[in-house]
């Protein structure tokens, strides 16, 4: 039973409420040291808990106990004295310089190394004339003896981490959730969830993500990779979700290997890697290696069976030159039919983006245009889909600060809800969709989702889209969402214009002085004209230019 607190301690009753959700579904993944934890926060004096709580949801590891002044805590070292005892915070912990220079205020730093010599410097320009001279560690104590100040640092990170993990499933996601919610900022959609409704299922399933962001961050850190790469080869991901995790991070470390220049490295983790896109950059770096027959070869066994639009596109461009490199007849390349095109000379605008300036051209009072860019084409799916997207299903949702299913972006998103897509879907048959997209834009206003912009989406919009967007081309954008969610929800035409007394429309693609389309951006081009739909590439130049 959770304590009724004082309203001034309404983040110390949202830690209490994670605790208690983590006893309820994870007490088998605890060690005795958590379960210990749990049990002992709970007995301590409010104050102290109070505490812990603000230093563990606080930016840092370290912190002055004049910066921990909070009416409802008290005295700070009062409150502090159990944690201390209990060994949960330090008060002697070693600080390099940087996390001295984030405690002290430069006034501070000149006194303490007697650098008034040096007050015209920044606080980074005197870290950085400091580092040489000051490269090891010490106390606050040993930094500073002139200043009378206690510092307190959390020494249970670990401990914390893993905890959160365990509640979110993931370490993007933090305490302040409760509390954002509770202000109303973000809204989640209630979605039912079961007992064991959670990630992890298993206790080395926890240590594995773990273990997977560690690589990540010793990757990023410049350590060595065929280390990095021989730790991650040791780590048993099996299930559905840890493999994702896995195939992600060995392709962001080949993107990172990449553009350091490390190309065998990067190649490497692109041939380690299942990731979508991975083997189109393992080409390209074979290529870039001057391995142009292995290139040639591994891009043939991608054309035979593409695994998405981009690779496809990307083949087009990459077989035909590696053909000509080995002296081979390339193979015949498509040219997709040249979409509309509309040229505008137009005043350079003071402070305004080029896609609003051409808004602002072209709007007439009976032929509005909107800057919308992906927002509305997903937002309608989103409304009208959002009983499948929201579908409780096993291993989807699994707390309650969830703004998407955990499987979004898998491969069997779309299999695993096809009778609820097809449901959906189905409801464009009639009219009826028109009243469904409605009635959820009224019931769901604000709630998270993957696919709704609220912000870019209001009544007028909504109205004049549903009025003037025929409904076989909502059902073949929605399909193509469909077929791939992650590349397909970004690269839509930036301006959207409507006729509402003739009910119809167009899209513009805009782009401003040496821009030029990007490869989502022609896939989107080439689908909208193989179904006709309307769309204009807009070229600006300025006039002044």
């Amino acid at each position: 039973m959770q304590p009724q607190l004082d309203p001034s301690l309404y983040y110390l009753s949202n830690f209490h409420k994670a605790l208690a959700w983590l006893r309820e579904r994870h007490h088998d993944l605890l060690l005795a040291e958590e379960q210990a934890f749990l049990q002992r926060f709970g007995e301590l004096a409010l104050p102290s808990q109070a505490l812990l709580v603000r230093m563990i949801m606080r930016k840092g590891r370290h912190f002055r106990a004049s910066k921990l002044a909070y009416v409802e805590i008290g005295c700070p070292q009062q409150a502090a004295r159990p944690l201390l005892d209990a060994g949960w915070i330090r008060h002697d912990a070693e600080l390099a310089l940087a996390e001295l220079f984030e405690l002290l205020r430069k006034e501070e730093l000149l006194d303490t190394f007697d650098a008034r010599a040096h007050k015209t410097l920044k606080k980074p320009e005197l870290l950085a004339q400091l580092a040489a001279e000051h490269n090891e560690a010490r106390s606050f104590a040993a930094w500073c003896p002139r200043l009378d100040e206690h510092i307190y640092s959390v020494a249970i990170d670990p401990l914390c981490e893993r905890l959160r993990l365990m509640f979110f499933g993931n370490l993007q996601q933090d305490w302040s959730e409760f509390v954002l919610a509770d202000l109303g900022i973000f809204r989640y959609e209630p979605v039912a969830l079961s007992a064991d409704s959670r990630v992890f299922r298993q206790r080395e399933e926890v240590d594995c993500y773990l273990a997977l962001q560690r690589c990540r961050e010793r990757g990023e850190a410049g350590e060595p990779v065929a280390e990095v790469l021989q730790q991650i080869a040791a780590l048993d991901c099996s299930t559905a979700f840890l493999s994702m995790r896995r195939a992600k991070l060995l392709f962001r470390l080949g993107q990172h290997m990449e553009r350091a220049g490390e190309l065998e490295h990067a190649l490497t983790c692109y041939a380690e890697c299942q990731f979508a896109g991975a083997r189109l950059r393992r080409i390209r770096m074979l290529e870039r290696l001057g391995r142009t027959a292995e290139a040639h070869s591994l891009a043939s066994q991608a054309a035979a069976a593409v695994e998405n639009e981009a690779e496809a596109q990307g083949l087009e461009r990459m077989l035909p030159r590696l053909s000509r490199q080995l002296g081979l007849t390339p193979p015949p390349k498509p040219k997709p039919p040249a979409p509309a095109r509309l040229d505008l000379c137009l005043p350079r605008p003071v402070a305004q983006s080029v896609e609003y300036a051409v808004k602002l051209h072209l709007s007439e009072p009976d032929a509005p245009v909107h800057y919308v860019e992906n927002s509305l084409i997903c937002s309608l799916f989103g409304l009208l889909c959002w009983p499948a997207i929201f579908a409780p299903l096993p291993g989807a949702f699994f707390h309650p600060f969830q703004s998407r299913p955990l499987d979004l972006l898998s491969a069997d998103f779309r299999a695993r809800r096809a009778e609820l897509f097809s449901a959906c879907l189905a409801q464009l048959d009639s009219d009826a969709y028109k009243e469904v997209i409605r009635q959820t834009y009224t019931d769901k206003y604000g709630i998270q989702s993957p696919f709704v912009f609220w912000a870019a989406l209001d009544r007028e919009l909504l109205d004049q889209a549903l009025d003037c967007l025929p409904v076989a081309h909502l059902r073949a954008w929605f399909l193509r969402l469909l077929d791939d969610i992650k590349a397909n929800r970004a690269g839509m035409p930036d301006l959207i214009q409507f006729w509402p007394a003739q009910q119809r429309y167009r899209m513009i693609e805009v782009k401003g002085p040496g821009d030029r389309l990007q490869d989502n951006q022609r896939r989107w081009l080439a689908f909208c004209a193989e179904h006709g739909m309307p769309v204009d590439v807009c070229y600006v130049q300025w006039a002044d230019a």
